[in-house]
């Protein structure tokens, strides 16, 4: 029953984080896995949806600190999804990948902390609230991680194309 509530938000969570679709999935299945183990553990005092996303965030950072992954790469779930919004208008596709490409490395460029704050937030639609529950921090760190995230995710971006242009 758990699995059918979350895996796809677990998923999207993983994709988002991972970039990839194949260690999505693996990343999917051993958050599901601890969270089997973690059970006995849950407070049922805390909001379940939140006590599990946040035992997620931190499978996520605890993987990405352990394997520090190189998300140069997009795999065939992004050319799936990039192929069927480019089926009316083929030019209008390839900029749209381009771009998206450029937003993933320019998330990739921010540090664990902003890019979570950021993913959370702008890719996964939650409130500023939420974000910081799943996250165990303030409300106004969150705020600030977010601010400082967009603002050096900018930069990097502006960086990117006027390089692009020089070449």
């Amino acid at each position: 029953m758990l699995v059918d509530l979350y895996s796809k938000k677990i998923f999207n969570m993983s994709y988002q984080f991972a970039g990839s679709f194949q260690e999505a999935q693996d990343l999917t299945q051993d958050i599901f896995v601890k969270l089997h183990h973690a059970l006995s553990k849950y407070d049922f005092g805390r909001n379940f949806t939140v006590w599990f996303l946040t035992l997620a965030k931190n499978h996520l950072i605890d993987e990405y600190r352990r394997t520090k992954w190189e998300k140069k790469q997009r795999d065939d779930f992004d050319e799936h999804i990039q192929s069927a919004a480019a089926a009316d208008d083929p030019e209008r596709g390839l900029v749209e990948e381009e771009n998206r490409k450029m937003l993933w490395r320019g998330l990739n460029d921010l540090p664990n902390d902003m890019r979570m704050a950021i993913i959370l937030k702008e890719l996964q639609g939650k409130t500023y609230e939420e974000v910081a529950e799943i996250l165990t921090l303030p409300v106004g760190t969150v705020k600030s991680r977010i601010n400082r995230g967009r603002l050096q995710l900018a930069k990097i971006l502006r960086n990117r194309k006027e390089n692009a242009h020089d070449l």
